[in-house]
Parts: C-alpha cells; sequence; structure tokens
C-alpha cells in the first residue's frame, strides 16, 4: 500500500514557474514509476509526465514538452514536478500516481495508487 499526497499547488501568472512535490509513505517507493497526471475543468485527466524508479528515465506529453521537468529523491520518498513558462491552459489539478509495474506508461489504468490532486491555476 502506498499513500501520495501532493503540495504546492497554487495560483500563478502566465509565463511563470511553480514547483510542486508528492510525498509517498510505504515502502520499496524506489521500485515504482511515478507519474504526473491533470485534469481540467469539464476535461479527461490526461497524463503529463513520468519517471522509472531510478530516475534514469522520463516519459513527457508533448503539450508540456521543454517546459515541464520530473524529479524523484528516492531517500526521500518524494516526486517533484517543475513547471516553468506555465499557459493559461495548464490550469488543471494535478495528480500524482505510483504504478507497481515499475514501467513509464502514459495511461491511468498502469497506475495503481493516486493522491488527492493539487490545484494550479494559472492567470493571465
Amino acid at each position: 500500500q502506498v499513500q501520495l499526497v501532493e503540495s504546492g499547488g497554487g495560483l500563478v501568472q502566465a509565463g511563470g514557474s511553480l514547483s510542486v512535490s508528492c510525498a509517498a509513505s510505504g515502502r520499496s517507493f524506489s521500485s515504482y514509476a511515478m507519474g504526473w497526471f491533470r485534469q481540467a475543468p469539464g476535461k479527461e485527466r490526461e497524463f503529463v509526465i513520468a519517471i522509472t524508479g531510478s530516475g534514469g528515465r522520463t516519459y513527457v506529453a508533448d503539450s508540456v514538452k521543454g517546459r515541464f521537468t520530473i524529479s524523484r529523491d528516492n531517500a526521500k520518498n518524494t516526486v517533484y514536478l517543475q513547471m516553468n513558462s506555465l499557459k493559461r491552459e495548464d490550469t488543471a489539478v494535478y495528480y500524482c500516481a505510483a504504478s507497481g509495474s515499475g514501467s513509464i506508461v502514459p495511461k491511468m489504468s498502469w497506475y495503481d495508487y493516486w493522491g488527492q490532486g493539487t490545484q494550479v491555476t494559472v492567470s493571465s
């Protein structure tokens, strides 16, 4: 069992930066691939970015490529999402998720555990 708690969301102006984090409890954090998804009002939840357990590989959605990065600190059981050059269309609730498969796959069904989400709002 893994519990995930996101933090760090908030309001930021377009063009600005924001970092959100996800703290995990439970054992064997480094064996889990970690991903970030987001859900905007009236839209389906979509994949954003993911990282392997070792942190050696990442997978980035085209919509955020070059602007968002993901990292993890396995000693702290935490994964981070750094968002730069934010756009209004990045406004959403951001969820972190853990995949016991260890694979970075951009599909919700691949992830076993989810956080409660953190709101990110980008204003013009």
